[in-house]
C-alpha cells in the first residue's frame, strides 16, 4: 500500500524552494536599495534651544556640528560638552530609528540575521 499526500501537497518541493529563494533575493535587493538611500539621508538634531545642532548621516557618521558663539563659555565647558553629546546622540537615534522602521517594513517584521 502506498502512502498518499493530501491534494495540494507534494510534487512542488523544488518549485517551492525556488520561489522562496526568489522572494528572499527580492527582499535582499529591497533592503540593499533602502540601505543605500538611508546612508545618503541626513538627520539633524538640536540641543539647548538650538544652541548646538548636529547633523548625522544614515551611515551613523557626524557630518556637521554647529555651535552658537553665545553658548561658548570658557568657564563652563562641561555644559557645552553635554549639549554637543545630547545633539549628536539624538541625531544618531533618529538615523537608527528610521533604518529600523524601513527594514521592518520591507521584511514584514521578520528577523533575518545577516540580511541587515
Amino acid at each position: 500500500m502506498k502512502a498518499r499526500l493530501p491534494q495540494g501537497y507534494g510534487g512542488g518541493g523544488a518549485a517551492n524552494l525556488q520561489q522562496i529563494a526568489r522572494q528572499a533575493q527580492k527582499i535582499q535587493e529591497q533592503m540593499d536599495a533602502a540601505t543605500a538611500e538611508l546612508e545618503a539621508t541626513e538627520y539633524s538634531a538640536t540641543a539647548g534651544g538650538d544652541a548646538v545642532k548636529a547633523v548625522a548621516t544614515g551611515k551613523m557618521e557626524i557630518k556637521s556640528l554647529e555651535i552658537k558663539p553665545e553658548v561658548v563659555d570658557p568657564e563652563d565647558l562641561e555644559m557645552l560638552s553635554d549639549l554637543v553629546i545630547a545633539a549628536v546622540n539624538e541625531a544618531l537615534r533618529a538615523a537608527a530609528a528610521d533604518k529600523a522602521q524601513r527594514m521592518e517594513k520591507i521584511s514584514g517584521g521578520l528577523n533575518m540575521p545577516g540580511l541587515f
